[in-house]
């Protein structure tokens, strides 16, 4: 089902309620999405710590990361977390690229997604969050809403712990913040959100799921 185009990806709660419809979320949530998964390692350990704190996340899956790693993009499901589509193969510059490698990319993640795990993502996030006004349109047309963020530790670099955990520890509510829990060894990560989730939550922050549901247009 296409929807409409939007100008710009979702950043923030308000944003996404805003493209999605709903009532509003608490003042007091955030939103953590964690990408380029899943991972044989790091996925189950990050899994494990968000049972511990009873915490929602979002897993922005690859599809040839799915390939060989089935049962544990399985277990992100059965866990209760939902899934975002974040292409096949996460090629870079997406946003420079015509539509028919576009669209092969999505669908293709999009049916290894919804095959293994059941869940049929609504959320799409461009690898690098490279949009353009044509990848905006071509993720519309395949009945997705384009997600960012708006609170980025850099987790991906490496950067050590104490940035990472700096960084996250500075959200607010209504923020969407960025993890990784594929792509190399994140045990940086790992050791930061350990620290971060119990210390946002002890602040009043509430981590809340974004829905399943596909929005509903008037």
């Amino acid at each position: 089902m296409a929807l409409p185009v939007l100008k710009q990806p979702v950043s923030t709660l308000a944003d996404y309620r805003r493209a999605v419809g709903g009532p509003a979320f608490p003042s007091h949530a955030i939103a953590l999405t964690i990408d380029d998964g899943p991972h044989p390692v790091w996925t189950p350990k990050i899994l494990r710590l968000l049972r511990k704190h009873h915490a929602p996340a979002l897993f922005c899956m690859i599809g040839n990361q799915v390939l060989g790693h089935e049962t544990t993009a399985r277990d992100v499901a059965k866990d209760g977390h939902h899934l975002a589509n974040h292409t096949w193969s996460h090629p870079t510059f997406l946003g420079r690229r015509r539509y028919k490698p576009v669209h092969k990319e999505l669908h293709r993640a999009q049916e290894k997604i919804y095959d293994t795990t059941g869940q049929a993502p609504v959320l799409f996030r461009s690898p690098g969050g490279d949009w353009s006004p044509a990848l905006l349109r071509a993720s519309a047309g395949d009945g997705l809403i384009p997600l960012d963020w708006n609170k980025d530790p850099r987790d991906w670099d490496k950067p050590g712990v104490p940035h990472i955990t700096r960084r996250l520890l500075a959200a607010k509510p209504g923020d969407i913040l960025l993890c990784h829990d594929g792509g190399g060894d994140r045990s940086q990560t790992y050791a930061a959100l350990a620290i971060v989730i119990p210390a946002l939550q002890a602040r009043g922050l509430r981590f809340v799921a974004l829905d399943r549901k596909p929005p509903t247009h008037r």
